[in-house]
C-alpha cells in the first residue's frame, strides 16, 4: 500500500468533482473547488473520519469493499479504479465485464434522479449503488454483508426480505428472479460467480432449486411492482429497466402515476426518506 501516493490521488480526485457532479446541492459558498471530505464519505457511506485518515496519508489499509465504494463516490473511471487498487494494496479485477464498477454515466444519471426510487444493479442481483430515495423504499444494502447486497440471495434466504412485496406476488416475484438468472447464466456459462451464487442458492433454498429446475428464461424488463412499505404502506410502481451497452448493469427506476394514491404516498415517503437520512 502507497499511503503517500493514495493520499494524494484522492485529493485531486475530490477536488475536481462540483456538488452537481454527484447530486448534491452547492449549499454555501465554498472557499476551496471541489467536494468536501465529508460529501465524499457520505456518498462512500463510511465515516469523515476514516476517509480523511486515507487522504492525509495516516489511514489503514482500506478494504477492497472500501476502495470500491470510494471510487463510486468519486465517479472514477475503470482505469482511474484499477489505479486506486493498486495504490490502496489491491489487485484490481482482470475482467472488464462484468464489473462491479458502476460506470460514470449511469451514476450521472442516478445522481439526478431525486424524487424517485432509482437504483443500479448488476445482472447477477448485487446492488451496486442507490439514490436516497431507494434506500428508503428498500433500504440500503450497503449496510448489510456482502452476500445480501444480492437481491435475488436475499429473496430467497431472508424472510424479511419478502416482507416487502404483498403475500400474493411472492410467487410471481420468485419466478421472474430465477428466469433473469438464467438468462444471465446463458449469456455468461463460465462466469464462476454466477455458477457459485446459483449452486449456493440450490443449496440453501429448495424453493430456488426447484424453479431452477423448471429452466424458464425471461430478462427483466418494464414492469409493475407492489411494495409494502413500514411507513407509507402499500406502492403500486412502474419499473423502467434501462440496460447498459454491455447488458450487465440496470439502472431500474421506480415511478408512479400522477395523481394516484401511490404517487401521494412516493411523495410522502420522499419526505420521510430524506428526515431519515438526515438524523442518520
Amino acid at each position: 500500500m502507497d499511503r503517500t501516493e493514495l493520499a494524494d490521488f484522492l485529493r485531486r480526485c475530490r477536488t475536481r468533482l462540483a456538488p452537481a457532479d454527484v447530486g448534491l446541492p452547492r449549499g454555501a459558498r465554498r472557499r476551496t473547488p471541489g467536494l468536501r471530505r465529508e460529501e465524499v464519505a457520505q456518498l462512500a457511506g463510511m465515516s469523515t473520519d476514516h476517509y480523511t485518515r486515507l487522504e492525509q496519508a495516516r489511514g489503514s489499509r482500506p478494504s477492497r469493499q472500501m476502495l470500491a465504494a470510494v471510487a463510486r463516490a468519486l465517479r472514477l473511471t475503470e482505469d482511474e479504479r484499477d489505479h486506486l487498487f493498486h495504490l490502496g494494496g489491491e489487485e484490481p479485477s482482470h475482467h472488464r465485464t462484468p464489473t462491479d464498477h458502476v460506470r460514470p454515466g449511469l451514476l450521472l444519471i442516478l445522481d439526478r434522479l431525486t424524487d424517485v426510487p432509482a437504483r443500479v444493479v448488476s445482472d447477477r442481483g448485487d446492488v451496486l449503488a442507490q439514490n436516497a430515495m431507494s434506500k428508503a423504499l428498500h433500504g440500503d444494502a450497503a449496510a448489510g454483508p456482502e452476500a445480501e447486497h444480492n437481491v435475488v440471495w436475499r429473496f430467497f434466504t431472508d424472510p424479511a426480505a419478502r416482507d416487502h412485496f404483498p403475500a400474493e406476488d411472492h410467487d410471481r416475484a420468485a419466478r421472474a428472479a430465477v428466469a433473469d438468472l438464467r438468462a444471465t447464466l446463458a449469456r455468461r456459462p463460465d462466469d464462476p460467480r454466477l455458477k457459485a451464487l446459483v449452486r449456493r442458492l440450490r443449496a440453501r433454498s429448495e424453493e430456488f432449486s426447484a424453479l431452477w429446475d423448471h429452466h424458464e428464461v425471461a430478462v427483466r424488463r418494464a414492469d409493475v411492482k407492489r411494495f409494502l412499505h413500514p411507513v407509507v404502506g402499500l406502492l403500486e410502481l412502474d419499473c423502467e429497466v434501462l440496460l447498459s451497452p454491455e447488458h450487465d448493469q440496470r439502472l431500474v427506476v421506480y415511478t408512479a402515476r400522477p395523481g394516484s394514491e401511490s404517487h401521494e404516498r412516493l411523495e410522502l415517503l420522499r419526505v420521510v426518506g430524506l428526515q431519515d437520512l438526515t438524523r442518520g
